[in-house]
C-alpha cells in the first residue's frame, strides 16, 4: 500500500485504476455481494485510499456504470453509423446495446437476478445514461423523457430478454421505434420472410 501506488497523475489514474479493480471483484463476486474492502484488497490499496476517491460503495458503483456505459455507447454508435435510416439506427442501437452488455461478462453480471432491480434503480436514475441515450433519438420538446424510457427499455429487454434475438428486435420495432420517433408502428409477425425483409 505505498510506493508509487497515487504517483503520477494521481487523480485520474487513481480512480480508474480502482474502478477496473471494482470490475474484477463485480465479476468474481457478483456486484451485489462485492463492499469496499474487497475492491481495496483487489486494487491493492488501503480503504482509507478508496474512500478518498469514491463517498460510499453506491458512488463507486454509479462511477463504474457511468464509465462503462459510455464505452458501450462509443461502440454502438460505431456499429449503427452507418444504418440508413434513423428507425434503422434506433433499433439497432438498441439492440446492439443489448447484444453488447450481455457479451461482456462483468456488465452482464449487473443483471442477474438477484441484482437486476438494483441496476435497474441506478439506470433509471442517471442523468448520464439517459444522456447517453439521447444521443440515439431526435432532438425535439419530447427528447429528455423519452431518452429516459429508452433506459428503461435497455434495462428490461437485460434484465427479462426476449425468447430470441428475433423476438426482441420484433418488440422493439413494434413497441419501441414507431413510439419514440412519433412513427407509424410495424405489426409484430411471426412470418420468417417479413422478419428478414426489415432487416
Amino acid at each position: 500500500m505505498t510506493g508509487d501506488w497515487l504517483g503520477g497523475n494521481r487523480g485520474q489514474l487513481a480512480a480508474e485504476r480502482i474502478l477496473d479493480a471494482a470490475g474484477r471483484v463485480f465479476l468474481r463476486r457478483g456486484v451485489a455481494a462485492a463492499d469496499m474492502a474487497d475492491i481495496a484488497a483487489e486494487a491493492g490499496c488501503s480503504r482509507a485510499t478508496l474512500y478518498r476517491y469514491f463517498d460510499n460503495r453506491q458512488a463507486l458503483r454509479i462511477a463504474y456504470m457511468h464509465r462503462e456505459a459510455r464505452r458501450v455507447a462509443t461502440q454502438v454508435l460505431a456499429e449503427v453509423a452507418d444504418h440508413p435510416t434513423p428507425s434503422a439506427q434506433l433499433t439497432g442501437a438498441v439492440l446492439a446495446a443489448v447484444r453488447i452488455v450481455r457479451e461482456t461478462p462483468v456488465l452482464a453480471a449487473w443483471f442477474v437476478p438477484e441484482g437486476s432491480g438494483a441496476t435497474a434503480g441506478l439506470a433509471g436514475a442517471s442523468d448520464v445514461i439517459a444522456s447517453l441515450c439521447g444521443t440515439f433519438l431526435p432532438a425535439d420538446a419530447a427528447a429528455a423523457g423519452k431518452a429516459r424510457w429508452l433506459v428503461r427499455v435497455v434495462v428490461s429487454l437485460l434484465s427479462m430478454p426476449g425468447r430470441d434475438a428475433d423476438d426482441e428486435r420484433a418488440m422493439v420495432e413494434a413497441f419501441v421505434t414507431p413510439v419514440l420517433l412519433d412513427a407509424p408502428a410495424i405489426p409484430v409477425t411471426t412470418d420468417p420472410e417479413v422478419e428478414t425483409s426489415r432487416r
